[in-house]
């Protein structure tokens, strides 16, 4: 992977070549210098009305943010289970 980092204008620009212009998706590929894998990536996300783009990506940082929370709370939960697994030994 050569971690290449492209804007959102670029992939915009590349998925309208193909979705707009009728392009194909290996030719433009080849003349923008990216993967085929990439382009269609792109198309999949950018070939969406933005309204819906928008909805996808608030629910993506959702649940990215419920899954970091849920990783903490179990850990909480987790330490308070040893504690009282421990406090249990000692005051028995």
């Amino acid at each position: 992977m050569s971690g290449k980092r492209y804007t959102e204008e670029f992939k915009i620009a590349a998925v309208k070549q193909v979705a707009e212009r009728g392009h194909p998706a290996s030719e433009v590929a080849a003349r923008l210098g990216v993967s085929i894998h990439s382009l269609y990536t792109w198309t999949k996300r950018y070939g969406a009305p933005e309204e819906e783009r928008k909805a996808v990506d608030s629910q993506a940082d959702e649940l990215r943010r419920l899954k970091a929370e849920l990783k903490r709370v179990t850990e909480e939960r987790d330490i308070l289970k040893k504690a009282a697994v421990y406090f249990a030994k000692t005051s028995g």
